[in-house]
């Protein structure tokens, strides 16, 4: 990851950003840092509970308030991110109002909880509807304007428990964690255009902890979270491809990373086994974790067929 010289401050004059969900918590944050760095921002909420339902279009607009009553520009958004024609006019609400887009940031979400026995199918499409096609729907309507001009900066919202999983919350889980490989087609996709794309892995409390013990946690205010997104979204930041944690002050890379594997012209099932500590290793016996980056898919096979061509071979007790 790059590295910047911290003499000039970021700002984002003359620049346009869509925030989805930003009528609350992480999304607000975002919308009013982006607005007092010279940002103009389409602050798009459906305003509804935690569940999704029970719109309040008000969410917004207070928003856009805000911004305006500190000299900022911003217009309130309320269509649904989770239809192709609500993604479609979220982000027209942007060129229509500013003949531009520049950042892209798909915050918004629901939460049904529900184990993967138990959960009801309407509960679990209703949370992929909305953060996972409603990226897809954003996205899309964003990303050919994004390539015609030249730029763009996307950063979609996973979560660790979408990297790492949860118990109750299979959908989340699963919207989240194909938020990542949305995000990596973006970026491949966009790398010839000046559009890159990443996913940002926040923690913080909002209205999402209700119900949580909170009362050991550390500072975990949104505001914490704004500026790795802002930094994201800047045209200053160049990387793409790739998921940045952000958790209680802790800022990290994320990433998929593959052990240096084993290799056999052939294979019995009774060979696997026996080596299956080899190839799983990734600590004193293997040290190597490979982590192949944006173009990861080339490399994975490259890498592979590579072992193959060596004949390279894994030697231990069980070859004996």
């Amino acid at each position: 990851m790059q590295s910047r010289d911290t003499g000039a401050p970021l700002r984002f004059d003359g620049r346009v950003a869509v925030v989805t969900g930003g009528g609350r918590g992480l999304g607000r944050a975002y919308c009013l840092l982006l607005a007092s760095l010279g940002c103009k921002v389409v602050v798009n909420d459906l305003g509804g509970a935690i569940r999704g339902d029970g719109p309040d279009t008000g969410v917004a607009q207070e928003v856009v308030d805000e911004i305006v009553a500190a000299g900022g520009e911003a217009i309130a958004n309320v269509d649904s991110v989770a239809t192709p024609e609500g993604g479609r006019a979220i982000i027209r609400a942007a060129l229509d109002a500013w003949g531009r887009i520049d950042a892209l940031i798909h915050n918004a979400g629901n939460v049904r909880y529900g184990t993967i026995r138990d959960i009801p199918y309407e509960d679990f499409r209703s949370v992929l509807d909305v953060h996972l096609l409603g990226a897809f729907h954003v996205v899309q309507a964003a990303f050919g304007p994004m390539c015609d001009a030249g730029f763009g900066r996307i950063v979609l919202t996973s979560s660790i428990g979408g990297i790492y999983g949860n118990k109750a919350c299979v959908n989340y889980a699963v919207a989240k964690s194909g938020m990542i490989g949305l995000s990596n087609v973006a970026a491949l996709e966009g790398e010839d255009y000046g559009v890159t794309s990443n996913v940002i892995v926040p923690s913080a409390v909002t209205r999402m902890a209700e119900g949580i013990d909170i009362s050991q946690y550390p500072p975990m205010d949104p505001e914490l979270v704004a500026p790795v997104v802002a930094w994201l979204a800047h045209e200053a930041c160049t990387v793409s491809g790739e998921m940045i944690a952000s958790i209680a002050g802790r800022i990290a890379r994320a990433f998929i990373a593959e052990t240096r594997g084993a290799y056999r012209p052939a294979w019995s099932i009774d060979e696997v086994a026996a080596l299956s500590e080899t190839f799983r290793s990734k600590g004193a016996d293997d040290p190597a974790v490979l982590d192949f980056g944006l173009h990861g898919h080339v490399a994975h096979i490259g890498y592979s067929f590579e072992m193959a061509r060596s004949g390279e071979r894994s030697v231990t007790t069980a070859d004996h």
